[in-house]
C-alpha cells in the first residue's frame, strides 16, 4: 500500500484522480444534435464540485461543519444580508421560515391557529403546506398572466383585520412579483413577508432607485439547491434574514428546538453552559440541552456543502446563462407567423425586475391545446412541465379539508384555473446551448402550428 508523507499530500492526489476520473467518464462536451434529449433542467459542474465532495467526505465529518460555515459566509456576502443557515431542502427552508413566526418571542405579531397567510393557489405546495399543518389558514388569491405571480390589486380585498398576519409568496419561475406593492401593503398592516426565493435565485428587484436580490426584501427569504434550481447541493436548502431575533429563532427551531446556539461539536461559547434557570428545570441545567421550542434537525451537511462552495463561485454566470437562453427562445418564438403567435401567451418580466429565469412560460391560447403541445414536445424529445400544483386546492391533498374553513379563497381564481388547464414551461438552464434553445423554439412553433 502507497504511503504518503503528510495528509495533505494524500489528500491532494486523491482529488487530482478525482479530477482526472470527470475529464474521463463525467464530462459532457458532446455537440447538440437535433433530436437529443433536452431536460427542462440539469446540474451544471465541473472537476471543482467533485474534488470539493471529495474534501469533505475525507475529513468524516458528517453534519453540519467547516463548509457549511464557508458557504454561509460567502452567500451572505454574495446576496447581502446577514444571516444565512442551511437547512436539508428548500421545502424545508420554507417549513423553518412560516414555524419560526409563530415563537411566543414575536408577542403580538405571532401567527397563531387560526391567523391568516395570504399566499396563492399556484404554485408549489410546500410554499403553503406549513401554514396548514401548523393550524394557520392560507388566504388564496389570483394570479396574472403573463407575469404568473400574485395579483396586487386583490390583496386589500383579502386581508382581515385582527387575523391576517403574513404574506408568503413565491417569485415564480425566476420572474419577482410585484415587490413594491406587496412590501407596501405589508408595511401598511404590519405583516411579515416571506420570500419564497426557491426558483428566482439571482433575480433583482428594484424599489424607489435601490435594487437587491429577491429573498432580501421581506422578513424572510428561503431558497432550495435541488439539481434542477439555480445552483445545487443536491438536496439543501437555506434560510436567511437581516432581523437579529429572527436569526436566533431560525437557529433554535433548525436545531431540535434548542435554547443553545453554539454550534454542533463546539461547547461553551456562549459562556453559560451550566448558570441560569429556564422553565422549570433546575438551575444550572446544561444550556446544551435545554430546548425553547418544538423544533426540528434540518441541518445539511457537510458534503452538500462542499459542492454548494464551488457551485457559488460559478454562480454569476449561470444568472447570465439562464438570462441569454430565455431572451433567445423569446426571440426565436416571435419569428413565428401571427397565427401562431395568436395561439400563444409569451411570458413578461414584472416591471422594475431582471429576472434569473428558472424556466420559460407558455400558455395556449387554444380550448385543449396545452396538453398536444406538451405531447408534441415530449415526442420530439423536449421535456416540459406544468406550473407546479396549477391550483392547489383542487389536488386530493385537499379532499379531506374542501369546503371547510381551514383555508379561505378571496374572489375569484380565473387566471389560476387558466393556467391549471392552459400553461406550461420549458426549461433555460445554463448548461442549454443555443442550438438546444433554437431548437425547442423550432418545435412549439410546429405544435402550435398543428393546433
Amino acid at each position: 500500500m502507497k504511503k504518503w508523507n503528510s495528509e495533505n499530500e494524500a489528500r491532494e492526489e486523491i482529488k487530482s484522480l478525482v479530477a482526472s476520473y470527470y475529464e474521463q467518464f463525467k464530462k459532457n462536451d458532446r455537440p447538440f444534435v437535433p433530436g437529443d434529449r433536452i431536460n427542462y433542467a440539469s446540474r451544471v459542474f465541473d472537476e471543482k464540485e467533485m474534488m470539493s465532495l471529495t474534501d469533505a467526505a475525507l475529513d468524516f465529518w458528517l453534519t453540519t461543519g467547516r463548509f457549511s460555515d464557508e458557504f454561509e459566509k460567502a452567500f451572505a456576502e454574495w446576496i447581502g444580508v446577514k444571516h444565512v443557515h442551511l437547512v436539508n431542502s428548500g421545502s424545508s427552508a420554507n417549513l423553518l421560515a412560516f414555524t419560526v413566526l409563530t415563537a411566543p418571542e414575536l408577542g403580538d405579531r405571532r401567527i397563531k391557529r387560526g391567523d391568516e397567510v395570504i399566499t396563492v393557489a399556484c404554485g408549489f405546495p410546500t410554499t403553503i403546506n406549513p401554514i396548514i399543518q401548523y393550524g394557520a389558514v392560507p388566504v388564496f388569491v389570483d394570479v396574472t398572466v403573463p407575469q404568473y405571480n400574485i395579483d396586487v390589486t386583490k390583496l386589500e380585498g383579502a386581508y382581515k383585520e385582527g387575523k391576517t398576519k403574513a404574506v408568503m409568496i413565491a417569485h415564480t419561475l425566476g420572474n419577482p412579483f410585484d415587490l413594491k406593492a406587496v412590501k407596501a401593503f405589508c408595511d401598511a398592516h404590519g405583516l411579515w413577508l416571506v420570500e419564497d426565493n426557491c426558483d428566482a435565485l439571482g433575480s433583482e428587484y428594484t424599489i424607489d432607485g435601490v435594487t437587491k436580490f429577491t429573498g432580501t426584501w421581506g422578513d424572510i427569504g428561503t431558497s432550495s439547491f435541488y439539481p434542477p434550481h439555480h445552483m445545487t447541493m443536491g438536496e439543501g436548502g437555506a434560510v436567511y434574514t437581516d432581523d437579529p431575533l429572527l436569526n436566533r429563532l431560525i437557529l433554535s427551531y433548525r436545531d431540535w428546538g434548542r435554547d443553545c446556539v453554539c454550534p454542533s461539536g463546539r461547547d461553551n461559547i456562549c459562556g453559560h453552559r451550566f448558570d441560569g434557570k429556564r422553565g422549570e428545570l433546575p438551575e444550572g441545567y446544561d444550556h446544551k440541552y435545554t430546548y425553547s421550542h418544538f423544533g426540528y434537525n434540518l441541518k445539511v451537511t457537510d458534503m452538500q456543502a462542499a459542492v454548494g462552495v464551488e457551485q457559488l463561485k460559478k454562480f454569476p454566470s449561470f444568472i447570465e446563462r439562464r438570462k441569454h437562453n430565455w431572451n433567445y427562445l423569446k426571440e426565436e418564438l416571435l419569428k413565428a407567423s401571427k397565427d401562431v403567435l395568436g395561439k400563444l401567451v409569451l411570458p413578461e418580466a414584472t416591471e422594475n425586475s431582471s429576472p434569473s429565469w428558472f424556466g420559460f412560460m407558455l400558455t395556449v391560447n387554444v380550448p385543449g391545446g396545452r396538453n398536444k403541445v406538451t405531447s408534441y414536445l415530449e415526442e420530439h424529445n423536449i421535456q416540459t412541465r406544468l406550473l407546479f400544483s396549477g391550483n392547489i386546492i383542487k389536488h386530493p391533498c385537499f379532499d379531506d379539508i374542501r369546503g371547510t374553513d381551514a383555508y379561505r379563497v378571496s374572489g375569484s381564481l380565473d387566471e389560476t384555473e387558466r393556467i391549471m388547464n392552459d400553461s406550461f414551461w420549458v426549461g433555460v438552464y445554463p448548461g442549454m446551448s443555443d442550438d438546444m434553445t433554437a431548437y425547442m423554439a423550432e418545435n412549439i412553433i410546429k405544435a402550435v402550428q398543428n393546433l
